[in-house]
């Protein structure tokens, strides 16, 4: 899985998996592939998220001690 990819690619990269999905003409065979790679995406995606959402925790906390400190 190549992690490396920012959000908003993974993001950009479902939404043409996704179209692919919807196209009635959709090749059988490459059907495997594209739900195996958007799965990889989704997998990038909840990474990213988890990062941020730890990342933001960690800053709300921080500006909580600051205030307490200061008073």
């Amino acid at each position: 899985m190549n992690e490396t990819i920012g959000y908003a690619t993974a993001i950009a990269e479902l939404d043409e998996i996704l179209a692919r999905l919807d196209d009635a003409q959709l090749d059988i065979d490459e059907l495997g592939d594209h739900v195996a790679r958007a799965a990889e995406l989704i997998a990038i995606c909840r990474t990213r998220i988890d990062t941020a959402q730890l990342r933001v925790t960690e800053i709300v906390a921080g500006l909580d001690q600051s205030d307490s400190s200061t008073t």
